[in-house]
């Protein structure tokens, strides 16, 4: 006999909720109007509650972790200045299609519009960066709603969804029952690779002599990458990803092109401007891979398979479209590949051999200073420390290109960076994020001495919850990509990207009880990593690196990809 469901309060409903969706971590922050979630979250003890120091660090906090468990982040805040806090994490997540779900706190239904205490319409401000939006008007309708946000946010092309919570919804009762599954009927992303088209992608892969895989972040997100490992040593095809796609591809394997675009390799910008056949897989073509969008792989019939039928042919017009999941169309494709008789390897030894001297002709390499750091040394010497055995985070600028281009990544999930929006101040929240789901793995944010100031302040959260972060400054006394700009297209006026008046960050980590430590040789970069790795506490690690250090290859705006600045 089916138990009859319980009278439970809105707060009440929204514990058990996010239970039987099996969520097992909250960042959050409280305020008044959500105090009712707050006694229910202290009452149950679960899921785990991590109390941030800004709402907008919660939402990078349930990024990191979405992008490094594959599951849904779960953030929440107050009404007001809570919610218009998140604004920048959410879009963030927008801009890289990652699965959260923000739920704010607004004012009881028969106050909103009156310009009651602590109110802003979230669901306004916030709908041109959310994939979906509710403000529950009724507490019988919650469980519903927040079913229906974590499918919304999960399935299809994935991104940020937000729930607005009025006061009186969250202390008015209703009977609590949870769907078992849900079905919308006007919401049904289409999963399956048509028959047809991935025989027209078989027949194009057969037929060329100068392919590329170009790989975006929707390889991740569709845990494909062993598809895309299988598909490329059968067909001898080389592969190219953009920075949200890094760790799709083992870096050390011989058909590895590296990073393409305004900061990628000399290869691969060079091999897709040659190509014959150019198969986008969960890319968006976005402008910092096209460069000159009208002389992008002028040689190359295009094909590109996402689950998003928005994304196809929205930037560059493409030959043979392919809707569907990224992992079923791999196998698909992957099924139909090895019935072809064709010869792959020798039909692709031409092209290889290029792509080889290529890559003879111009490495990633910076020049060494006597007593100086370079940027890119403390890269290479974090990756050699971790081995790769790590999780990495960045943030914005400089210090994410040198990560991008000199760390050794050969898994899916361990490199988290904010591609789109291109956020300053996601890094360490990320990286908090990331820790709270896995605790006993290394993860280090490599920064910028401007870009971790901006969330700072995450320091608490991180010594609060005993979280061993280490953050890895490349400190050059400048808004670094911004100085670089500047030297190179603005006659060397470092108009106000001047940060030498910035704080101690040995001293300010030590206020928190963390670790700070500050290197200014080559020699004690290595020690320092691995005091900072045997301390299993939050760690700064502030390197005084070289000031005026630019960041190589580069492609100017609006030049095409073959016109890179190579020093």
């Amino acid at each position: 006999m089916k138990e009859e469901a319980k009278e439970l309060t809105g707060a009440q409903i929204f514990v058990e909720s996010l239970l039987k969706l099996k969520v097992d971590l909250i960042f959050g922050y409280p305020g008044g109007v959500v105090l009712p979630l707050y006694d229910e979250l202290f009452k149950y003890q679960k899921p785990r509650h991590i109390l941030v120091r800004h709402e907008q660090g919660a939402v990078h906090m349930a990024d990191g972790y979405a992008r490094s468990t594959g599951r849904v982040g779960v953030a929440l805040v107050t009404s007001g200045p809570g919610a218009t806090n998140t604004v920048t994490g959410i879009a963030t997540a927008y801009m890289d299609s990652i699965p959260i779900v923000v739920f704010t706190g607004q004012v009881p239904t028969h106050m909103i519009g009156n310009d009651a205490f602590q109110e802003a319409d979230i669901v306004g401000i916030t709908r041109p960066c959310v994939k979906h939006s509710y403000l529950v008007r009724d507490t019988k309708d919650l469980a519903q709603t927040i079913a229906e946000a974590f499918y919304i946010a999960a399935s299809g092309k994935q991104g940020p969804v937000l729930v607005d919570l009025p006061k009186d919804v969250l202390v008015n009762q209703a009977k609590f029952t949870f769907p078992e599954s849900v079905e919308l009927r006007s919401y049904k992303p289409n999963v399956s690779a048509h028959v047809k088209q991935i025989e027209r992608l078989a027949d194009a892969l057969e037929e060329s002599k100068r392919p590329v895989l170009y790989v975006g972040g929707g390889m991740i997100s569709a845990n494909a990458a062993d598809e895309l490992k299988k598909l490329s040593h059968h067909t001898h095809a080389p592969v190219t990803e953009t920075l949200m796609g890094l760790g799709s591809f083992p870096t050390a394997d011989p058909l590895q092109l590296g990073m393409l675009g305004m900061h990628g390799t000399y290869r691969a910008n060079m091999a897709v401007s040659h190509c014959d056949l150019l198969v986008a897989l969960g890319a968006r073509f976005d402008d910092r891979v096209t460069g000159k969008i009208d002389e992008f792989a002028p040689h190359a019939k295009k094909a590109h398979v996402d689950i998003d039928p928005t994304s196809i042919s929205k930037n560059v017009k493409v030959d043979i479209p392919v809707v569907s999941d990224l992992k079923d169309a791999l196998k698909k494709l992957n099924t139909e590949i090895a019935k072809r008789k064709a010869d792959w390897r020798h039909k692709h030894e031409d092209w290889l051999a290029q792509i080889a001297e290529w890559k003879a002709a111009n490495k990633m390499r910076y020049q060494p200073k006597k007593n100086i750091i370079k940027p890119q040394f403390v890269v290479e010497e974090i990756d050699r420390i971790t081995g790769g055995d790590a999780i990495f985070t960045t943030e914005v600028g400089q210090n994410q290109m040198w990560a991008a281009q000199f760390l050794k990544l050969n898994r899916p999930r361990t490199f988290l960076t904010s591609g789109g929006l291109g956020t300053m101040g996601y890094g360490f929240p990320a990286a908090i994020g990331a820790q709270a789901a896995f605790p006993d793995k290394i993860v280090i944010d490599i920064a910028g001495d401007a870009s971790i100031q901006m969330n700072i302040q995450e320091l608490g959260t991180a010594m609060q919850y005993r979280l061993p972060v280490i953050v890895v400054i490349l400190n050059n006394g400048f808004l670094g990509m911004v100085r670089q700009w500047q030297q190179l297209f603005h006659g060397r006026r470092y108009a106000y990207s001047c940060t030498e008046f910035q704080p101690d960050f040995v001293k300010l980590a030590e206020s928190y009880g963390a670790l700070g430590l500050r290197v200014e040789k080559p020699e004690e970069v290595g020690p320092s990593l691995e005091r900072a790795i045997a301390a299993r506490k939050p760690t700064l690690i502030d390197c005084v690196v070289d000031r005026e250090e630019n960041v190589y290859p580069m492609v100017p705006a609006g030049a095409p990809i073959t016109k890179m600045l190579l020093a």
